[in-house]
């Protein structure tokens, strides 16, 4: 298996490379030569292998077929050290919650529990596997990294939970100040680990994400200090949600003769995108529905075929922070894809169209209507109003509370609704990270896991910086000099 770039950069590199990279060098994404193909044969073996040997087994035969470079026997053992009970609290890891009332017939629409890791959301279940598979390269390698991340809330704190401790790992995560909820915030901050530092950058998440793209495309600054990322531009972070849209799928579909949808609440696009990447290896999905919410750059898309970035000004801080994102990192790889994989279209409009005009325009492109037809994406919104009307209505009905951005999802979800294919929401979060709107809809606190009963009390230690690359240079310089 050999990785390219969507920009057309003529390496070929292989799994172990690309992990620690991040950014190909011309500053694309990776992605594989080509995506391997699932015939009935393929999916029914996955099917056993979910229902009998669980999915530590499901993740390894899935990652196998993308991963040549790590010994078979050591990739078994990495998947069998993450997806544990102790770690996600729960035998299956990722259980289906139908969404019924008692008497009711059979359910059309699930949710997919995503949120029982360390730090409560879904972002755990590849961060988990990739602090794993980090410690086991650098220490194979004899060499060390520093990861430099950007967030909107949950993954800086998966990413530094999975990361500290790591041998050869150090984590420079930036957040943008004052935009993560009070529980997103203590998580992060009160970390005093000597391997991980926080920077609450004066600006949104789309500055942070702009301040990780240009250090990284600084080939010799990247090379020096050892630079990686966690993020979902880091293909072995989308590689990894792969596996839950499999173990979803096998949930819900009583035979690989169905097709079942999946509703994703999105901000950077890696979630769906790894649908995309399930659904182009022969998974049997019907659509996949990508849920926004007022920052709705990706719901224009799908509706219009027009891409308009907005920005830091009309970056619409909302009750679903994470997905507070106006430039939506993973989305190169599904247009390289929508395109038919034409690099030097894909480079003209990322590389430098995007950053120039702030646009792209493919409804004239007679390839746009495929992301409906061929690939099956369709699209939705919700805002404020909406969720808590959702969150009201869940409870009500079925006596499960969701926090803001899962409540996105299920609202959207109920507008794209077929009764003959079963439909699955991603839980994006347990509802304590939101409390606040939680409160507004349900007038009282949501749950507390007892391990963060009083999380925002505890000491923090944060540095506070402005949108300014250089000095994010300077403070990874300081810190690894």
């Amino acid at each position: 298996m050999r990785y390219r770039s969507t920009r057309g950069h003529t390496d070929r590199k292989q799994f172990c490379e690309i992990l620690l990279e991040g950014l190909a060098p011309d500053g694309g994404l990776y992605l594989p030569e080509s995506y391997p193909q699932l015939d009935s044969v393929a999916l029914a073996r996955l099917r056993n292998i979910w229902q009998n040997a669980g999915y530590a087994a499901l993740a390894f035969e899935v990652l196998s077929l993308y991963i040549d470079d790590i010994p078979a026997a050591d990739l078994q053992v990495l998947c069998a050290r993450t997806y544990t009970e102790q770690v996600f609290g729960t035998q299956q890891i990722v259980p289906l919650k139908p969404l019924q009332s008692a008497g009711v017939g059979k359910p059309d629409l699930y949710l997919e529990a995503l949120s029982n890791g360390p730090t409560l959301a879904f972002k755990d279940m590849a961060m988990q596997l990739l602090g794993n598979l980090f410690e086991y390269e650098l220490t194979r390698r004899g060499e060390t990294l520093n990861i430099l991340g950007a967030t909107s809330g949950d993954t800086g704190s998966a990413a530094e939970y999975a990361m500290r401790g790591k041998k050869g790992v150090r984590v420079f995560m930036t957040s943008p100040h004052g935009r993560m909820s009070p529980f997103q915030q203590a998580q992060m901050f009160s970390l005093l680990d000597e391997n991980i530092h926080n920077i609450a950058v004066k600006g949104v998440f789309d500055d942070c994400q702009d301040m990780v793209k240009a250090v990284s495309n600084d080939l010799d600054f990247k090379r020096r200090y050892k630079i990686g990322t966690v993020n979902s531009i880091n293909w072995a972070r989308l590689l990894a949600q792969v596996v839950y849209y499999f173990a979803g799928y096998f949930q819900a579909a009583t035979s690989n003769d169905q097709k079942v949808s999946f509703t994703v609440p999105s901000g950077n696009f890696g979630n769906v995108c790894a649908g995309h990447v399930a659904r182009m290896m022969g998974l049997p999905i019907d659509r996949l529905v990508v849920a926004t919410n007022e920052n709705d750059v990706l719901d224009e898309f799908f509706r219009t075929g027009i891409y308009r970035v907005r920005g830091t000004t009309d970056t619409h801080e909302t009750s679903s922070p994470s997905m507070d994102i106006s430039k939506a990192s993973n989305f190169e790889r599904f247009v390289f894809d929508l395109l038919e994989r034409d690099d030097v279209r894909t480079k003209a409009i990322f590389g430098e169209g995007l950053s120039r005009q702030g646009f792209f325009d493919l409804s004239g492109d007679a390839r746009f209507v495929k992301a409906a037809t061929v690939f099956g994406f369709e699209s939705g919104r919700s805002t404020h109003a909406d969720r808590i009307k959702t969150i009201q209505q869940v409870y009500a009905r079925y006596g499960v509370v969701i926090d803001t951005h899962t409540a996105d999802g299920v609202k959207v979800a109920q507008e794209h609704l077929d009764r003959n294919v079963p439909m699955i929401v991603l839980e994006t979060a347990l509802p304590i990270k939101f409390a606040a709107t939680i409160v507004e809809a349900l007038g009282r606190e949501p749950e507390r896991p007892v391990q963060f009963e009083g999380i925002e009390l505890l000491p923090k230690r944060v540095q506070l910086m402005a949108a300014d690359v250089a000095m994010i240079k300077a403070y990874i310089r300081q810190h690894c000099e």
